[in-house]
């Protein structure tokens, strides 16, 4: 990655640490252009056979904007901004000819960029990127986390799309090791055997209830605020399993912060069966004073927390969580709608020091990605 502004390579520790502090971003600078310029002519997307993986509906139930202004898709970002880009490797058995391809989600066309190398695997491998500059129009410094979470939730969108269409077992690379592609998404045609690889594509559940529709995907939206009402204990825990399977264990903890009658944050049991009280007392208002100072959070009826990531963590453990935080809380949110709740991502955090706040050591234990949660549904609007 890199700081469009300084013309450098980023320093990724440097940048979390700017974005976690109180310092408010500057005036908004130009976004640049809303779609990666792909050399070439924009080509179609062909009709799949039967035996093929359906690039062109794939592709619409994850990362192609479905209105005029680009603004309202399958997959969140911060300030519909929508930074990350799609690289395309195909190989056979795909409605397109094996190549690379870059992705114009705008028009829902391709660019081809490249012959296919001799061992491109059947199906299609997405290489996830970003162009910083579109996110740091608008947050400036704090645009680092944001575009990783992004890229979490275009993961989980293009893993999730490959579910609805039953291809082969999807595999998704959120290990944080590489700069560009931040991110890989790797989907066999349906017929497909991709063997998983434990170290870089652990098995990731589907939401709670099983394998979403196309017509699901297609109408997951953020809700905007205010989203009053607290979640049933039921579907609180489903949304809190859902994150803990996605989320890897082991990287990032998931709690959630509840109001009256006994407010305080929640964690699932250790066998996943049920809720249990993991810190008392009132956190809404704070968690409102953390996020940018959205003082809405402060009535949501639950925020679910992804919290890790210390102060002292190096550039690839940045990546990784947050990565990882944007993949889980994609498929968190997806449950939360099955359950009939309104649901919005959170994603700029400052302060977030939440291990301080409970009186462990500071700097071990922060706050990385949210989703606020409610009963009551607003009218949707076109953006997440």
């Amino acid at each position: 990655m890199e700081d469009l502004r300084e013309g450098c390579p980023v320093d990724l520790v440097a940048a979390l640490a700017r974005a976690r502090s109180p310092e408010r971003p500057g005036p908004d600078t130009p976004a640049g252009t809303a779609v990666r310029p792909w050399p070439g002519p924009p080509l179609p997307i062909p009709e799949a056979g039967p035996a093929d993986l359906d690039l062109q509906a794939l592709l619409r139930l994850s990362l192609a904007a479905s209105d005029a202004s680009g603004r309202l898709r399958p997959a969140p970002s911060a300030g519909a901004l929508h930074p990350v880009d799609a690289e395309l490797v195909v190989g056979a058995g795909c409605s397109l000819p094996p190549g690379r391809y870059g992705y114009d989600p705008l028009r829902h066309r391709v660019h081809r960029v490249g012959l296919p190398s001799d061992d491109t695997p059947p199906g299609m491998t997405a290489e996830l990127s970003v162009t910083a500059r579109r996110t740091a129009s608008h947050y400036g410094h704090r645009a680092w986390p944001l575009l990783l979470l992004d890229t979490g939730h275009a993961a989980a969108a293009l893993f999730l799309a490959a579910r609805a269409l039953g291809a082969g077992e999807p595999e998704a690379r959120l290990d944080g090791l590489t700069e560009n592609p931040l991110a890989v998404v790797r989907i066999p045609p349906p017929d497909g055997r991709s063997p998983m690889h434990p170290a870089v594509s652990p098995h990731v559940p589907e939401p709670s209830g099983g394998t979403p529709t196309p017509a699901e995907l297609l109408a997951r939206r953020s809700t905007p605020p205010p989203l009053p009402g607290a979640p049933s204990h039921g579907s609180l825990r489903a949304v809190l399993a859902t994150a803990e399977r996605a989320g890897n264990g082991d990287l990032l903890r998931w709690c959630a912060a509840v109001g009256p009658p006994r407010p305080g944050l929640m964690e699932l049991t250790p066998d996943g069966a049920t809720l249990r009280r993991y810190a008392a007392g009132e956190a809404r208002q704070t968690l409102a004073a953390w996020a940018a100072c959205q003082a809405w959070i402060a009535n949501a009826g639950a925020v679910l927390l992804a919290h890790g990531c210390p102060a002292d963590a190096d550039a690839a453990h940045i990546r990784r969580a947050h990565l990882r935080a944007g993949f889980a809380v994609h498929l968190a949110h997806v449950t939360a709608l099955r359950h009939g709740l309104a649901a919005r991502p959170v994603g700029s955090w400052q302060q977030a020091d939440l291990g301080a706040a409970l009186g462990a050591a500071p700097g071990r234990d922060w706050v990385v990605h949210a989703l606020a949660l409610g009963t009551r549904h607003a009218d949707e609007e076109n953006t997440t």
